[in-house]
């Protein structure tokens, strides 16, 4: 039997020195601002620039490379219905291999 494979792309310009603004990151991660907003303020995700309040929500910059960490954390709680802070521990972890592994190659 066949196995077919969804790829789902997003587009996201990337603005003033690679950051962007919540709304782009929660666009690149196909979620709504809320969803940015409320891993922001539970500590799962974390702005470059701006307070961690979620009424500073417009002031919040984030470096590009929290697009990966973010799209990981949506996914691991769409996937597996996995709680935020579970799916972050997750995150974590498999960004510490990743960092483990390119120390081996060295």
């Amino acid at each position: 039997m066949p196995h077919t494979t969804t790829v789902h792309t997003t587009t996201v310009q990337i603005i003033d020195d690679d950051s962007l603004d919540a709304a782009s990151l929660a666009q690149a991660c196909q979620r709504n601002l809320d969803w940015v907003q409320a891993r922001v303020v539970d500590g799962v995700l974390t702005p470059s620039t701006g307070t961690r309040n979620p009424d500073a929500v417009t002031s919040w910059r984030f470096a590009a490379t929290c697009i990966v960490r973010a799209r990981r954390v949506a996914m691991l709680e769409h996937t597996y219905d996995a709680d935020p802070q579970l799916a972050a521990l997750t995150v974590d972890l498999m960004e510490e291999v990743l960092e483990l592994r390119r120390r081996l190659q060295r």
